[in-house]
């Protein structure tokens, strides 16, 4: 088949989505598929053949900046490019791309793809309005509030006493709408609240703040779409701090602990909970579950699902489903096998 792999994007995760598009590209053609790759910009410019294969291979840094700002036909893709493809497998993280957005355009053309649909991706991306829905299936969210920017620029003193009223010391505040640990500041005291704000509201108008536990970082990956099964359960020891950025990405004291050392009730537990949590939200295909473990009670809450997590060769995703038994090849094709059965299934539908 012809599949085309999309990355890149608008969002801060754009270096990101270029490492996992290289591990999802290398996957496909192992399968025996044409793999027809797609590029983003940083600008929302889409490349294509030679200039696309340069982004992937080398990076963010050979697409040159606009002369011009770009205007909105840029950001379009020409529509035959897409209907060429039998399938896409859109790897972009954050938003216009993970957000449901580019959903929506594969469905207004009647494209099958690779994932959460509209309302999956929406929902799973949005942070605040993800732990309203967990909440309400029943699972255990942690204590937290969101903040607008708007709020912060206008009365930062009242945004501080709404925090304070709601949460104590530490607070994890982070932008609704990312991923990849981007904009996230860990807060100990009053002192450092309104720049923690500030910094997570230059990547979002909406500004989520959690209660900050002594926990222990669990996941679970998930693959199917109305009958999802999951991996073992894993667990991150970041070798900073807590997991942010560059613990994820660059620093070499993380370790990735798979199986996680936790009971066999509390892995149950954790598996069964990734499951409503994926119905929850309606996504299909994969999703990356993330879990927080009080070090000291043991309690276990959801923290958020990503519905198109990290694919890089040092991903939790990936790994997870390989020490489960599924190979990074036979991973990839279940997902694109997947894609094309709920794109079929929704035609019925729609017939």
């Amino acid at each position: 088949m012809k599949v085309g792999v999309i990355f890149g994007g608008r969002s801060a995760e754009h270096e990101v989505s270029i490492m996992s598009a290289r591990y999802v590209a290398d996957m496909t053609a192992r399968l025996g598929h044409d793999v027809v790759l797609m590029a983003i910009d940083r600008w929302g410019r889409w490349w294509f053949d030679e200039a696309a294969r340069a982004m992937l291979e080398q990076g963010a840094g050979v697409v040159p900046p606009p002369e011009e700002p770009v205007t909105p036909p840029q950001r379009i893709p020409p529509i035959e490019r897409l209907a060429g493809v039998d399938i896409a497998f859109p790897v972009l993280h954050g938003p216009y791309g993970e957000d449901g957005t580019l959903q929506g355009l594969f469905e207004i053309a009647g494209i099958p793809y690779v994932g959460s649909g509209v309302t999956g991706s929406a929902v799973g991306m949005d942070k605040a309005v993800a732990k309203q829905v967990f909440r309400a299936a029943g699972l255990p969210v942690l204590p937290y509030i969101a903040v607008y920017r708007r709020e912060v620029e206008a009365r930062p003193a009242a945004a501080v006493a709404r925090v304070e009223s709601a949460l104590r010391y530490p607070v994890f505040v982070k932008p609704a709408n990312l991923g990849s640990s981007v904009g996230i500041t860990k807060v100990e005291s009053r002192e450092g609240l309104v720049d923690a704000l500030r910094t997570a509201g230059r990547y979002d108008v909406r500004i989520l703040v959690e209660q900050g536990i002594p926990a222990r970082e669990i996941e679970v990956s998930v693959l199917g779409n109305t009958r999802p099964e999951t991996s073992v359960v894993g667990e991150v020891v970041p070798g900073k701090e807590w997991y942010d950025y560059e613990a994820k990405y660059k620093h070499e004291g993380t370790q990735l602990l798979i199986p996680a050392e936790i009971s066999a009730g509390q892995m149950a537990a954790v598996q069964e909970m990734a499951k409503r949590a994926f119905l929850a939200v309606d996504a299909a295909g994969l999703a990356r579950v993330d879990f927080l473990m009080h070090k000291e009670t043991g309690e276990v809450f959801i923290n958020e699902l990503n519905t198109m997590p990290g694919f890089t060769r040092m991903s939790m995703y990936p790994r997870l489903w390989a020490a489960s038994g599924l190979s990074g090849e036979a991973l990839v094709a279940r997902l694109i096998e997947l894609g094309l059965e709920r794109h079929a299934e929704h035609r019925e539908e729609a017939a």
